[in-house]
């Protein structure tokens, strides 16, 4: 009688949790034979601190009492020598989610670097334990993620459709000293997640393998600051023959970002100018972090992505509904909320061009107009017009989320660009706010194109 009560008790939680839960797609298993194993190998200090204590009722504590329905568990760093340490991981990450349905799910590890090996054991985590994808490390023993002989691995994932979740591991080579002075976690698992992540947009993997959904921890490391030095140089490597044709769109597609670690609404709004909002995920690096301090960045978050105008229509999005899509938990992608018409700004800006200052007028509105797009969530639409009867006269639609919103995008670094740099090009600018008449037809508007 016991224990019929106190499952109820459990499946009432759970559906508590349900309503208001989290889906965490960081968090890591510690199992004893993988600590046993790495302390035979004499490793214990390989990623330069001690490994954590791991206990499933601990971590289901800590989810009950913030609210988190679901957590992704992975193997943590370093990589065991053993396949069978590797196998022994799986299966009791398997008896986890077994045991403990809906409360947990988890990404299989790998027997890296033997690649025959590594598609063995993804098929039999797949078709046998049920794991809900696979997680790499960064590199194996200098085997970086990127390199041409995981193509085979990648190919079996891509038929597969599998969803990979990534983690950093201590680079290699290393250099120890180095290590010393800055520990890897503040600083080189960052590089090494871009590292690896920069080889494989490099070699077009995810391109050549679309079926792939790749999960970057960590809020992108180093990527927001990467992707857009990749790509302004890639003409010059193409020109001397160090990298070829790069699907931009394609690779970048297929990247997930979680946000574990050190979130804020800047790092969010920073992310967004490489990404959409149905890509981001939460993460909590459980249990690296202490409960108090995972249970404070949890409720940071909540906050922001309630009260910061801009962001507030990806809460849901972020917290757990990207995750369930992404897991194939949910049938339909999720967008973003349908704009509120009525704390919206409408306005359509008339602009006259000096005919002598036309070509480059339309380059800084076009860069601009793009820039605002991609970066900032509360810019629903930027769209430039130019008269069929007088090319000099330019009109552009624009719609904000909120006046919050438009004075942000005000502040932008690309407008203050596009505002100083055509101010002795524009001959005459009026700038009327529009009233929609129908605000409920707005609604329908930005529904019908989803």
């Amino acid at each position: 009688m016991k224990r019929i009560v106190t499952c109820m008790i459990g499946t009432m939680m759970a559906a508590n949790i349900a309503a208001q839960g989290a889906i965490d797609v960081h968090s890591h298993i510690i199992t004893p034979e993988f600590t046993t194993a790495i302390e035979r190998e004499g490793r214990l200090m390989d990623e330069g601190f001690p490994l954590p204590k791991y206990n499933v009722e601990n971590h289901l504590k800590w989810m009950d009492e913030v609210g988190v329905e679901t957590s992704v568990l992975t193997l943590a760093a370093p990589q065991p020598s053993s396949v069978d340490v590797v196998r022994k991981t799986n299966e009791a990450a398997a008896r986890i989610k077994k045991a403990h349905r809906g409360r947990f799910m988890f990404c299989a590890a790998l027997p890296l670097p033997d690649v025959d090996a590594a598609i063995r054991e993804a098929k039999y985590a797949l078709d046998t334990l049920e794991a809900d994808g696979i997680k790499l490390a960064t590199n194996v023993g200098g085997q970086y993620l990127g390199a041409q002989e995981l193509d085979t691995l990648f190919a079996f994932l891509n038929e597969r459709q599998a969803v990979v979740v990534l983690h950093p591991h201590r680079p290699e080579p290393v250099n120890r000293e180095v290590m010393a002075q800055t520990p890897l976690a503040m600083q080189e698992y960052l590089s090494e997640t871009t590292r690896a992540v920069t080889n494989m947009i490099s070699r077009t993997v995810l391109a050549r393998y679309p079926n792939v959904k790749v999960v970057v921890p960590h809020c992108g490391a180093y990527l927001p600051l990467a992707v857009p030095r990749m790509k302004s140089l890639t003409p010059v490597m193409q020109a001397n023959k160090m990298v070829g044709d790069i699907d931009w769109e394609a690779n970048l597609r297929a990247l997930y970002y979680d946000l574990a670690g050190a979130h804020s609404p800047e790092i969010v709004r920073m992310m967004l100018s490489i990404t959409t909002p149905d890509h981001l995920l939460y993460g909590s690096d459980y249990p690296y972090v202490a409960p108090q301090v995972l249970t404070q960045s949890l409720a940071r978050m909540r906050q922001y992505l309630t009260e910061e105008s801009d962001l507030a229509p990806f809460r849901e999005m972020i917290l757990w509904k990207n995750a369930k899509w992404l897991f194939g938990q949910a049938g339909e992608k999720p967008s973003a909320a349908t704009p509120d018409a009525s704390s919206m700004i409408v306005r359509i800006a008339e602009i006259e061009v000096y005919p002598q200052h036309l070509k480059e007028y339309l380059l800084y509105a076009n860069e601009v107009d793009r820039l605002s797009m991609e970066r900032e969530p509360g810019v629903v639409c930027l769209f430039p017009m130019q008269s069929a009867e007088d090319s000099t006269l330019i009109r552009i639609l624009e719609i904000y989320a909120s006046e919050e919103a438009y004075q942000r995008h005000l502040r932008t670094d690309h407008f203050q660009k596009y505002k100083q740099g055509t101010l002795h090009m524009v001959k005459d600018l009026k700038l009327p706010t529009m009233k929609p008449l129908d605000p409920e037809m707005m609604k329908q508007i930005f529904r019908k194109q989803r």
